[in-house]
């Protein structure tokens, strides 16, 4: 049985996600803040409750983030940047999966396919930006997706069968995007999960360290 690991259970993407995978006859193991006090933002959290962790895992997916933290909006220019929001950013969607992925290669199985999925956001794409706005938020997910890239090198080196890659789940209808989803498509978590499982299953290891949308198409750094 597939044995999956999921980091941030709880959350609209999460929990669909969970569930999906059940479907699909995995055997499932979640962590969340609201379930487990798992804090993302916390190395100690994350020791503690990761290093209580055997595996190995055939799949490990980080699907927390925020949009907002702490009350903070996205900017809608670099005018309204300041330290603080800029922090809490990288803390939650870039120094946390940071934080997770130091255990990938302990908690991955070696024997055979291993996948790592961290998602991430089409607007990380440095290349994919031509409307400005949302510094924080881009810059964290930029940041994650060169982790995330990092990682997959250095896995690659003692998981010869692994695949590490970044996600982009589409617009996704939940709490963390209701108040800006404005004339955007958006799907229900539940399709978002299965997209996002549909693409894990067809990657192949050539796709090691890339960045891939809901459809499995390539987004540019």
């Amino acid at each position: 049985m597939t044995q999956v690991l999921i980091i941030g259970s709880s959350g609209g993407i999460g929990r669909a996600l969970a569930s999906a995978a059940a479907a699909r006859g995995c055997d499932v193991t979640g962590l969340s803040r609201s379930a487990d006090g798992f804090d993302i933002t916390d190395e100690a959290s994350v020791e503690a409750h990761l290093s209580k962790l055997d595996g190995p895992f055939d799949t490990i997916i980080l699907a927390t983030g925020a949009l907002e933290v702490n009350g903070a909006k996205p900017e809608k220019s670099i005018k309204a940047v300041t330290a603080q929001a800029m922090m809490d950013q990288f803390a939650t969607n870039a120094i946390g999966p940071a934080l997770v992925l130091r255990h990938a290669a302990r908690l991955l199985t070696k024997d055979g396919r291993a996948v790592c999925a961290v998602l991430s956001a089409r607007v990380g794409s440095i290349g994919d930006n031509r409307l400005g706005g949302w510094t924080s938020y881009r810059a964290a997910k930029a940041a994650v997706n060169q982790i995330v890239h990092t990682t997959a090198i250095e896995l690659s080196r003692s998981h010869t069968h692994s695949i590490c890659v970044a996600l982009h789940p589409g617009t996704v209808a939940t709490p963390f995007t209701q108040s800006y989803l404005g004339r955007h498509p958006s799907v229900p978590p539940q399709d978002a999960a299965n997209n996002l499982l549909n693409v894990i299953d067809g990657l192949s290891p050539q796709d090691i360290g890339g960045f891939f949308d809901w459809a499995g198409k390539v987004i540019p750094w």
